[in-house]
């Protein structure tokens, strides 16, 4: 498993790199929707246990 696993994380971090270097505007708004996206996760958590607890 470890034969596999520690490449694929240096070859996910070169794509990143390359991406950001490539298209950055792009890369940006990828990790701005990412942002969003757990922001919008956990508002939802919160009116969940909100409700839950009263």
């Amino acid at each position: 498993m470890t034969r596999i696993k520690k490449p694929a994380i240096y070859l996910a971090l070169a794509f990143a790199a390359f991406y950001l270097f490539t298209k950055p505007a792009s890369a940006a708004d990828a990790v701005n929707g990412i942002f969003d996206g757990i922001l919008a996760g956990a508002d939802r958590l919160s009116v969940f246990f909100t409700n839950v607890l009263t």
